[in-house]
């Protein structure tokens, strides 16, 4: 019986994380599926749309079916605050990131986006969702100092290339096009800025999400109310760079089968994953996977892509895994610490009620 319990509570404390993992590993495979997408020339804010329409289509019948009877009512305050979700997490999200890309390149966007888990957690301590008081302790200085690794690992990944590995067949023209782009000083310091608030504006979807989630515990729903708020959302937005009907017409047969993939994979699946990951451990905690994305698209390219792979993809991949561990590690340590702490009060209080039953019984 014991043994059963034990292994009932190390799965509970390790499928957060299998989630969080899987989840971005599996937006790595979008993102690189989508960078082959938009390569085609088809607007960006047309393919957000396309897959937030999707991702509502997908979750409507388990918003329903699963969760019918414990849906809170929804309210016009819930109904604003979905909105502002989808506002954050997709759509203008999307917006910036790509069109930081556009100025810049995929390097400096990858490594823009690869801050994501020290941004969550400088604006959790700002918005006290994560006590200082914490980074004192070992639990916290481990948590601080994976995430460091963390986000060195893929600094190393998406701004040292060094020695091909395999694949001698290069993009030169590619590199030599972002190359002029990047010697375009004003064009790449816009694109950094558009692509930092991108970044910031996922950090605070992932707070938000976390107070969203104690008004409104459906993740089906949740997630299926914001997907259709960012379709319309991102229908608006598309017309910033196109006001052509013709656009939204896509014959391609590989954009659509990117779409489809993008909308069930990359938005319901993954947003799911991700609202519960943070309704579990924590926006912070969630953050921290990023990195992963990173690791999986550059493996994706690699082997279905055929992108060539380099030495500093390897290293980079190497030292975010190590980060990785360390802030499981501390994160591990700080449950031990609070299970401890509750089990030592629950004593007290125990060993308290029986002193006060043995002084009555002597009275």
């Amino acid at each position: 019986m014991g043994e059963g319990m034990r292994g009932l509570r190390v799965v509970e404390e390790w499928s957060p994380v299998i989630v969080m993992v899987t989840s971005n590993v599996a937006m790595g495979s979008v993102n690189a599926l989508v960078k082959k997408a938009l390569d085609v020339g088809v607007n960006h804010m047309i393919i957000g749309a396309y897959r937030m329409a999707i991702s509502a289509f997908i979750l409507a019948p388990f918003a329903y079916l699963l969760e019918r009877k414990t849906r809170p009512e929804i309210t016009f305050r819930l109904m604003v605050d979905h909105f502002i979700s989808g506002l954050l997490g997709a759509s203008l999200m999307q917006f910036f990131f790509l069109l930081g890309l556009s100025y810049t390149s995929a390097t400096v966007t990858c490594a823009l986006v690869s801050m994501l888990p020290a941004i969550t957690f400088a604006l959790a301590l700002i918005f006290r969702t994560e006590n200082v008081k914490n980074l004192k302790t070992k639990a916290g200085m481990l948590k601080m100092m994976g995430t460091v690794i963390c986000i060195s690992g893929a600094m190393f990944l998406t701004f040292y290339k060094g020695p091909q590995i395999s694949n001698p067949h290069s993009h030169l023209e590619a590199s030599h096009h972002k190359n002029n782009d990047q010697d375009k000083s004003k064009n790449w310091i816009l694109g950094c800025l558009y692509a930092t608030i991108g970044t910031t504006l996922l950090s605070l979807w992932m707070l938000f999400q976390g107070s969203l989630n104690i008004k409104y515990p459906c993740k089906y729903s949740s997630t299926c109310l914001m997907s259709i708020f960012a379709a319309f959302q991102c229908a608006l937005l598309s017309l910033y760079k196109s006001r052509d009907v013709q656009d939204w017409v896509i014959d391609d047969r590989f954009v659509i089968t990117v779409i489809i993939y993008a909308g069930v994979v990359g938005q319901a699946m993954s947003t799911v994953a991700t609202t519960w990951g943070i309704k579990k451990l924590g926006a912070v905690f969630a953050s921290t996977f990023t990195p992963m994305t990173l690791i999986s698209a550059t493996l994706f390219d690699f082997l279905i892509l055929h992108t060539p792979l380099y030495v500093g993809s390897v290293i980079g991949s190497v030292i975010a895994v190590m980060g990785l561990y360390v802030f499981l590690w501390g994160k591990t340590k700080e449950t031990e610490a609070s299970t401890t702490l509750s089990s030592r009060m629950d004593n007290e209080g125990h060993n308290y009620n029986n002193n006060d039953n043995d002084s009555r019984s002597q009275v």
